[in-house]
């Protein structure tokens, strides 16, 4: 596992881990933080968070992987898109 990558799919979503074979997401190494976190996280269209992974696949490199480490630190401080002890979006 990496710090930055796609994050692994739970192992009961057939469904994105179905599109994300699609998108080649499998074919690198997973990682903490990655594009769909820094892009929505949980509040993204399983097809849009694969669309997103599959994105990083093709163009990963050190420059993008630098972009959502920052991105993520900077989440992280300002508890963007945390939303505790509710499930859905953030407008609930």
């Amino acid at each position: 596992m990496s710090i930055v990558g796609p994050r692994p799919a739970l192992w009961n979503q057939y469904d994105l881990i179905e599109i994300r074979d699609q998108y080649g997401v499998h074919d690198i190494r997973p990682g903490l933080t990655g594009l769909a976190q820094i892009n929505g996280r949980d509040e993204l269209p399983i097809h849009e968070k694969a669309r997103i992974d599959g994105e990083y696949a093709k163009r990963v490199c050190i420059l993008t992987d630098a972009k959502c480490f920052f991105k993520t630190l900077v989440k992280v401080l300002k508890r963007d898109g945390v939303v505790e002890g509710k499930v859905g979006s953030l407008s609930d």
